[in-house]
């Protein structure tokens, strides 16, 4: 496994700024980072997985030490099929740090020798999360600073809203 590739795993349902946040962070850790997007449909996302992919890959362009890519299974099977090592999770508050601690103890079970490593975001960040978005977006608020402009127009066009209201 290398030591030096990190996979920073989510549904992405759409990506916000708290994830490019979260992602350049890891950045300024690991050489390389693969943003993996999962194929789960439990979770009933609002965008495909190409959808998601490709607004990943828009908003991550002008990175040059990030690839973006899918996977469906055990996220520990997918961090060694990549022959990385490390998985990156957010935290945005401590209501994240239970259920993410038990899914690193749960990955180091399956896998002890990958590593979960846990990064804040700026605390502008804080109270950002995909669903919040999504919510904002279905009854047409400001979508300004919470996600990239391509994120924006995505999700003004999957909830029918103008993209210059009258008024």
């Amino acid at each position: 496994m290398n030591q030096q590739c990190a996979v920073y795993p989510g549904s992405f349902d759409p990506p916000t700024n708290g994830h490019l946040d979260i992602l350049l962070r890891a950045t300024q850790l690991f050489p390389k980072v693969i943003v993996a997007v999962t194929d789960n449909q439990n979770k009933n996302p609002s965008f495909t997985l190409e959808e998601r992919l490709t607004m990943l890959r828009t908003t991550t362009s002008k990175m040059h030490n990030i690839k973006v890519d899918s996977f469906s299974g055990l996220l520990v099977d997918y961090v060694q099929q990549s022959r990385a090592s490390v998985i990156i999770r957010g935290l945005r508050a401590v209501s994240d740090f239970e259920y993410e601690f038990q899914m690193a103890l749960m990955n180091r079970r399956l896998n002890r020798s990958v590593i979960t490593v846990f990064l804040m975001p700026d605390e502008s960040y804080t109270y950002l999360s995909s669903s919040v978005v999504r919510e904002v977006a279905r009854h047409g608020g400001s979508l300004r600073g919470l996600v990239h402009p391509s994120v924006e127009k995505k999700l003004k066009k999957l909830y029918r809203i103008p993209s210059h209201p009258i008024g």
